[in-house]
């Protein structure tokens, strides 16, 4: 068999499993979270997570409301190095990195609990 039937079987095959793929995980909400950063967002994401007073202060001194916390969960960066995953906790405390409408760079703290998601603190990223 020459290289170019190769070739036409392999994209044959990748073509059919695409269309297969695209029919049945089409109207699903399937994503993939495979890198730690994603999974921890999503994991974060799926428990509506509340706001502490501290937080909603810290949000309203600079102008911003809930809806870029949404975002940040959307969008933000994790900060593992910053972050306390200690195994041994029941509820992990994670430092999120996030930019809002307005490229300003925010800091916001969440403990992540097994059945909720506490947003703790919320404050400008000031830069070393």
């Amino acid at each position: 068999m020459t290289r170019i039937k190769r070739f036409a079987f392999f994209f044959g095959g990748f073509s059919v499993g695409v269309v297969i793929l695209m029919f049945f995980l089409g109207g699903k909400n399937a994503s993939c979270a495979y890198g730690p950063n994603a999974r921890v967002l999503k994991n974060i994401r799926i428990k509506s997570p509340e706001v502490s007073e501290k937080a909603l202060a810290g949000m309203t001194a600079n102008g911003l409301d809930t809806s870029e916390v949404r975002r940040f969960l959307q969008i933000g960066k994790v900060l593992f190095r910053d972050s306390n995953i200690k195994i041994n906790d029941t509820c992990k405390k994670y430092v999120i990195r996030g930019k809002a409408k307005d490229d300003e760079r925010y800091l916001m703290q969440v403990k992540n609990c097994d059945s909720t998601a506490f947003i703790t603190d919320f404050s400008k990223y000031v830069e070393d």
